[in-house]
């Protein structure tokens, strides 16, 4: 049976990891880590409240004994500052992961990096290199096991106030685009619970592994969308 703890559940994708994981089987214990309450009630679920990402060190219990993490936490391009872009991207997302890294050694990493993340820091775009940057330090940080996951353009399944003007024209478009650019979208209950899926997996090798927008629609496809409760 496994612990997983998820980082960013109030969020889009971070929330159909959270209803997933409560409904897998195999899953004994769901932890949330975030900002504010999440007001959910469930037998299997615990939540913590931590205010500032920058300092983690408080986390170091809640953090122990867990098999998997899956960090959904972030922000949109246009929505915020870019100096804030770099410190949620790149120093919250290296801040929790030192600790749970102290805290749980043996724990499986799912982070939700983006298409376009660039690891060289070549780019101009400031979201690809501060993706790259947090997918660098995570692989510097010695997870046994870590899954850069790479989405291209996320359909939100439930509709919600979109942040930019262009994810509301996505949003708009989006049964052409999916028709146009069938390799360029995946739906965030699907991207979920793919994550979960592949972070608490039984007996898998040591690996680094990068997921681009194809490889997810590959194991959405491949795994059941319902688990029984």
């Amino acid at each position: 049976m496994k612990r997983v703890v998820i980082v960013g559940a109030s969020g889009m994708v971070g929330g159909y990891a959270l209803r997933y994981a409560l409904q897998n089987p195999s899953i004994e214990q769901v932890v949330s880590v975030g900002r504010k309450h999440l007001g959910i009630s469930h037998p299997k679920f615990s939540e913590v409240l931590h205010p500032d990402f920058a300092d983690c060190s408080a986390l170091s219990d809640a953090l122990s004994g867990l098999h998997a993490a899956v960090f959904c936490l972030g922000t949109y391009t246009g929505v915020v500052s870019a100096t804030e872009m770099r410190k949620v991207t790149v120093d919250y997302v290296l801040e929790f992961a030192r600790v749970l890294r102290a805290s749980s050694p043996e724990a499986a990493f799912a982070f939700l990096s983006g298409n376009g993340a660039d690891p060289t820091g070549r780019t101009r775009i400031a979201f690809a290199r501060d993706k790259g940057a947090a997918e660098n330090g995570l692989r510097a940080a010695g997870f046994t096991r870590l899954y850069l996951f790479r989405p291209a353009y996320i359909y939100p399944v439930e509709p919600r106030k979109e942040p930019t003007l262009s994810y509301r024209l996505l949003r708009t478009v989006y049964p052409a685009f999916r028709i146009l650019f069938p390799g360029l979208s995946i739906q965030s209950d699907d991207l979920g619970r793919v994550m979960v899926n592949l972070s608490i997996q039984d007996n898998a090798p040591p690996e680094s592994r990068v997921l681009e927008n194809r490889d997810i629609q590959a194991l959405a496809q491949s795994t059941t969308r319902h688990v029984p409760s």
